[in-house]
C-alpha cells in the first residue's frame, strides 16, 4: 500500500468512527423513548456501535505516529520499523475490532447464557486491546525521548511541528485508554454492576472522551506529516532507481578500464 493511500485512508478511519459514535447515541436515545417497552433494534446498534468505534480512532493514532516517523526521517529511533509499526498495530487493532464486534453480536441474544458468553468475549477484546495500546503508547514515549536527545536534521524543520504533535498524540491516546478501562471495568462487574446501572458512566468516561478525540484531531489534524510522508517516500523511490544505475555504471566501467584489463 503506498503513502498516498494512507493518507487518504487514515481520515476515513476517523470520520467512520465518528459516525459511529453519533448513531450509537442516537440508538441509545431512541432506546430510552421506548422504556419500559425496549425493542430489540436500538439496543443491538448502539451495542455493537459505541464498542467497536474507539479502535478506529485508535487505528488512525497508529497511522499518524508513523507518518511522524518518517516525516522526520527517525526510523532507527523507534523500536519498530516504520514500514511495519501501522501495519502490526493496525492488524492488531482489527482482531480487537472483530472480536468485540463478535462479542457484542452474542450480548444481543435472548439467551443468558449467550449473552454471558458475548460479554466475555467483549471483555478479552477489550483486554487485547488495552495490552497493544499500552505497547504503543510506551514505543511512541521511547521514539519521542530518543528523538529529543538526539535530533534528526528533518526534525529542526519548523514546518514539521512534531513535538506539538507527540503531546496531542498523548492527549488522544490518554481519552482512548480512559475509556478502555472503565468498560473493561463495566465488563468485570456484570450486567448488574454499579457502572452499568449508572448511566452518567458511560456518558463520563465514554461519551466525553471519544468525543474529545474527534475535537483534537478535527482542529489539529497533521496532515502536514502525511504530505511530508508521501514525499519522502516518492522522492526514496525517484532516487533508488538511479543509484542503482550509477552503481551498475561503475561497475561496468570499473570491468572495461585499463587496470581492469591488466
Amino acid at each position: 500500500m503506498t503513502y498516498y493511500k494512507y493518507y487518504h485512508y487514515d481520515p476515513s478511519l476517523a470520520v467512520i468512527g465518528g459516525i459511529f459514535e453519533f448513531v450509537g447515541y442516537t440508538a441509545r436515545a431512541i432506546s430510552s423513548t421506548e422504556a419500559p417497552h425496549l425493542t430489540l433494534g436500538p439496543y443491538v446498534i448502539q451495542t455493537l456501535l459505541l464498542l467497536v468505534a474507539p479502535p478506529l480512532f485508535a487505528a488512525s493514532i497508529y497511522m499518524v505516529l508513523g507518518r511522524i516517523i518518517l516525516s522526520v526521517d527517525a526510523e532507527s529511533y523507534s523500536l519498530i520499523k516504520q514500514k511495519w509499526l501501522t501495519k502490526t498495530f493496525v492488524i492488531s487493532d482489527v482482531v480487537c475490532f472483530f472480536v468485540q464486534l463478535a462479542g457484542a453480536g452474542l450480548m444481543a441474544s435472548s439467551h443468558a447464557s449467550m449473552s454471558k458468553t458475548g460479554a466475555d468475549i467483549v471483555l478479552a477484546g477489550l483486554w487485547i486491546q488495552i495490552v497493544i495500546f499500552g505497547f504503543f503508547v510506551v514505543l511512541a514515549l521511547i521514539f519521542d525521548r530518543r528523538l529529543r536527545a538526539v535530533p534528526t536534521r528533518q526534525s529542526k524543520d519548523g514546518l514539521l511541528p512534531w513535538k506539538r504533535f507527540m503531546w496531542i498524540l498523548y492527549i488522544a491516546c490518554t481519552f482512548i485508554m480512559i475509556r478502555n478501562i472503565v468498560r473493561v471495568a463495566e465488563f468485570i462487574e456484570g450486567f448488574q454492576g454499579y457502572i452499568i446501572l449508572h448511566e452518567a458512566f458511560l456518558y463520563v468516561f465514554d461519551a466525553v472522551p471519544m468525543f474529545s478525540v474527534m475535537v483534537i484531531f478535527s482542529i489539529w489534524y497533521p496532515s502536514v506529516f502525511f504530505k511530508r510522508a508521501e514525499k519522502t517516500k516518492l522522492d526514496t523511490r525517484n532516487q533508488d532507481p538511479q543509484l542503482s544505475f550509477r552503481t551498475l555504471s561503475d561497475i561496468r566501467g570499473e570491468e572495461h578500464s585499463p587496470q581492469a584489463a591488466r
